[in-house]
């Protein structure tokens, strides 16, 4: 079961872009991890309740904490929206804001 993953608007690629290389390493590390694994632990992708089908991917490297917001779609299709590095154990409001928000436009756009 191969995943694809694709990117909704620049949010993601922004904050990927900000990255050292370490850092961009353990992402995409990651994001292999779950295009090839069926079902993979909550370590790395956890749905995200009260959401209506929103998930983070969960990225640690070294002592920091990294957050990706995602849906999926037509199943096998990992849609990404944006990402922020987590500093406290609550969840990022606007982070979590903002992505329902993109989700919304994602499926918007897709059924127009």
């Amino acid at each position: 079961m191969a995943r694809k993953i694709i990117f909704y608007e620049n949010h993601f690629i922004d904050f990927y872009k900000s990255q050292d290389a370490k850092e961009k390493d353990k992402i995409l590390y990651t994001f292999e991890l779950i295009k090839q694994i069926d079902r993979g632990p909550e370590k790395f992708l956890k749905h995200i309740s009260g959401t209506d089908g929103l998930y983070e991917i969960r990225v640690e490297y070294q002592s920091n904490i990294y957050r990706i917001f995602c849906c999926f779609d037509e199943g096998k299709l990992v849609v990404l929206f944006n990402a922020f590095q987590k500093k406290t154990q609550k969840t990022h409001k606007k982070g979590l804001e903002k992505a329902l928000k993109l989700k919304q436009q994602y499926f918007n756009e897709k059924n127009a």
